[in-house]
Order: C-alpha cells, then structure tokens, then sequence
C-alpha cells in the first residue's frame, strides 16, 4: 500500500511544497491498518479528537469541482458555502466525478497530489487544533499538518463552512 500510485503522489506533493508537521518535521503518509470512511473512526484510530481530522469533500460547484477541508466535528452548509464562493449550486459529487478531478477515491481523497489544481476551501474551525490529520490519496492514508500548512499546500482559502 504503501507504493499506492495516489500515496506516492501525495508524499511527493508534501515533499515539493516543503510541508512542515506542528513539530517542524515534513509530514509523512502513515498507512493505518483499517481504511477509515468516517471521521470518527480516523480519530479513533489515531487517537485524536473528530474534530482533528479534516475530512476532504468534493462538491459539484456549477459544474466544477470544489474540495471543502471540514473539521469531522461538524457537516458543512452547502448553501452557506455556495453563497460565500458566489456559485448557484453545491451538490455531492458522484465517485465519478470525484475521481475525475483528483485521480484518487472517495474516502481518501488528499488535499494534494491531484493532476491539476481543485479550488479549495478550508474550515476556520481547523484552526484551534496544533495539528490536524489529513487524507494521504487511499482510504487508509493520512498525515499530520498545521492548519497554516494545509491552507499553503492545499492552497486553500480560510472559510467557515458549518
């Protein structure tokens, strides 16, 4: 797993954007025993709190797709969110659809690492935590990161979504 296409792509992105840990290390993809397609049981599995993890969901924004990091402590508000970026709709985006843009599955989808760049939103709510967990490419995939990190790599713009 750990030579998966999409968790190389992912450690290469981190490693070209000079992505730091809130300890000043550069992040490493850690592959967990079980996939984890929820946020609570990411945190269980690391031993952090839901609020920790940011989930990564596409969003079909008129027809182009829009990665929202969201804290797992929270769902986010589509209408809100689809007013703030100033677009008519925000649906799901279908497996498809989500591949598609990011090259990588639902339920692992990476904030980075996609053949081309996806606009990204990323929760304010992330900010309170030293360190947050992201999705490394594959369900099973995470790494550690800032919040200030994950908006530079990610190159996110800050936004309350819930």
């Amino acid at each position: 797993m750990e030579t998966h296409p999409n968790v190389v792509a992912v450690q290469d992105a981190l490693d070209a954007a000079g992505a730091r840990t809130s300890a000043g290390a550069p992040p490493s993809v850690i592959i967990l025993d079980d996939a984890v397609h929820t946020a609570a049981a990411a945190a269980a599995a690391l031993g952090v709190e839901v609020g920790q993890i940011a989930n990564s969901l596409i969003f079909d924004a008129d027809g182009e797709p829009l990665l929202v990091l969201t804290s797992g402590a929270h769902r986010v508000d589509t209408g809100k969110v689809a007013a703030t970026l100033g677009v008519d709709a925000l649906r799901r985006a279908t497996p498809e659809f989500v591949r598609a843009h990011t090259g990588q599955p639902i339920g692992g989808v990476a904030p980075l690492g996609h053949p081309k760049p996806v606009r990204t939103v990323v929760d304010t709510a992330l900010a309170q935590y030293s360190e947050i967990w992201a999705a490394g490419g594959v369900p099973r995939a995470v790494f550690p990161i800032t919040y200030a990190e994950l908006l530079r790599v990610a190159a996110g713009s800050p936004a309350d979504v819930a």
